[in-house]
């Protein structure tokens, strides 16, 4: 086990501040030692294969599920969730490590492809690789779903991780080492570090292979110009501004019901969440009553006594207060909450109406318990608007007739129809986003290949008549050449 030094920091509970639990402040040299330790433990991790693999994570799994409620209890305290809340978070984290562990090996397994009739004497494989340590730097608002999306998948894929979990929720990252290595065949093979942005910045420039990191954008681009010093390949998955795309044919009750949730549960700490609603003006007087009234019935409290929970890190109340002021002053219409819907460290469903374009709630992201809500006279106008962002993470459209049509013309990495954040829920599609938003992809066939790198391989299964990579080729042969392309390649 690594030694660590002697300097700590507190865990807290976000609705009260009472301190949870304290954990050690990993330096830069003991970052180095969990690093090298991933390394050497990488060699015999890979060699168990996918199907040794599969049987530790399988264990692991179900140990999970066996503990999810003290799981949920951890998220709950460390986050202020309802316990619900962090009951369901669980068990998609869960639902992907299970997922990763029994399709790895498909995915993965070597191809065989075609050499083309200039290289018919050649058989062509391509083998998918693991590519050693993998770093992941997790966010605190989902702690334990968000990062098992890397983790899970870099594991399947024959890498070691070495996970730094957010300072404001630690001790979900501890438990779920201390978790895996009750299955785990060898030590090293994931090894969480604790500490502050020093000790992320650590992990970033300690030679692991590739850095998988969630979080502001603001933070991504510090992040992956820090990696880019190394040359280490990073996976980004940074904040979104969603939108939500209500047509006239939409069925507003239930669209109503999700999109409130989708923008007021988890206290809005959601980066997939609602955050712009686009809706036709055939059908925004009734979508927006629904909405004010649903929204009576949502507050929010300590676990147990509300629907969704503090801001868990306090200074995003003060972003969120500015976007709420913002949007008032640029001519906004506050029809639930306003200003006064802020009550440290908690904050009242605020919905706002009419808001401008480039007012800070529809150009940033607010990460708060509010959702605009803007009319347009047609679906092409929605469209317009949902693009000009430069966020490009997840959408939702509501619409019986036109959804696909919508939906692919979306400049982003994720779409639910009738539906919100349902793409994060299913182990076999990708996630991720584009433009500000990031880059990569975890989660399904892509979440696996992200963490591998490809190697193809190339054999003479005998040798040609003509040899065309030698010295001793003569015009026969580039005649020959010349011919065969013509002849395959030259037509339209």
């Amino acid at each position: 086990m690594t030694t660590v030094g002697a300097e700590t920091f507190d865990s807290l509970n976000p609705v009260d501040s009472e301190v949870l639990a304290n954990y050690p402040i990993y330096t830069e040299s003991d970052v180095q030692r969990v690093v090298i330790s991933a390394r050497e433990a990488s060699l015999g991790w890979q060699a168990l294969g996918f199907s040794g693999r599969r049987k530790v994570l399988l264990a692991w799994s179900k140990l999970l599920t066996d503990r999810i409620a003290e799981c949920a209890s951890l998220i709950s305290s460390e986050t202020g969730k309802p316990t619900s809340d962090a009951t369901l978070e669980a068990t998609l984290a869960i639902g992907h490590l299970s997922w990763a562990a029994r399709n790895a090996r498909e995915v993965l397994r070597t191809q065989h492809r075609k050499p083309g009739i200039l290289m018919a004497n050649m058989s062509a494989t391509v083998e998918r690789s693991p590519v050693g340590v993998v770093g992941v730097i997790g966010p605190w608002n989902y702690p334990i779903f968000t990062p098992m999306g890397s983790i899970a998948y870099a594991l399947a894929a024959g890498n070691t991780v070495v996970f730094k979990p957010s300072e404001f929720t630690p001790g979900v990252g501890v438990w779920l080492a201390n978790t895996f290595a009750a299955v785990a065949p060898d030590e090293n093979i994931f090894s969480v570090i604790t500490g502050l942005g020093d000790t992320g910045r650590a992990l970033c420039e300690s030679g692991v292979n590739k850095l998988a990191f969630t979080g502001s954008t603001k933070t991504a681009k510090l992040v992956a110009a820090t990696c880019a010093k190394t040359m280490t390949p990073v996976v980004l998955e940074c904040g979104g501004k969603d939108p939500v795309i209500i047509d006239e044919d939409a069925d507003l009750k239930i669209a109503a019901d999700f999109t409130l949730w989708s923008a007021m549960s988890n206290a809005g700490q959601t980066c997939i969440g609602a955050e712009r609603v686009y809706v036709h003006d055939k059908v925004a007087e009734a979508f927006i009553a629904k909405m004010v009234e649903l929204s009576k019935k949502v507050m929010p409290g300590a676990p147990g006594s509300g629907q969704y929970g503090p801001a868990t890190m306090p200074k995003q109340i003060d972003i969120i207060e500015g976007h709420i002021a913002d949007a008032l002053n640029r001519g906004g219409t506050a029809v639930v909450g306003g200003l006064d819907s802020i009550k440290r460290p908690f904050v009242e469903p605020v919905i706002l109406i009419n808001v401008p374009e480039d007012s800070l709630a529809l150009t940033e992201e607010t990460f708060g318990p509010i959702i605009i809500i803007n009319r347009v006279q047609s679906m092409e106008e929605a469209i317009g608007f949902s693009n000009a962002s430069s966020y490009g993470l997840g959408a939702s459209v509501w619409s019986n007739k036109a959804g696909e049509k919508i939906a692919s013309r979306l400049q982003c990495g994720m779409v639910a129809i009738n539906s919100t954040t349902s793409f994060a829920a299913v182990p076999s599609v990708p996630f991720g986003g584009v433009k500000n938003s990031g880059y990569g992809r975890i989660h399904g066939p892509e979440g696996l290949l992200e963490f591998t790198y490809a190697r193809s391989i190339v054999r003479a299964r005998f040798q040609l008549p003509i040899s065309f990579t030698s010295f001793s080729r003569n015009a026969f042969g580039d005649r020959v050449i010349v011919g065969l392309t013509k002849l395959f390649n030259g037509r339209g």
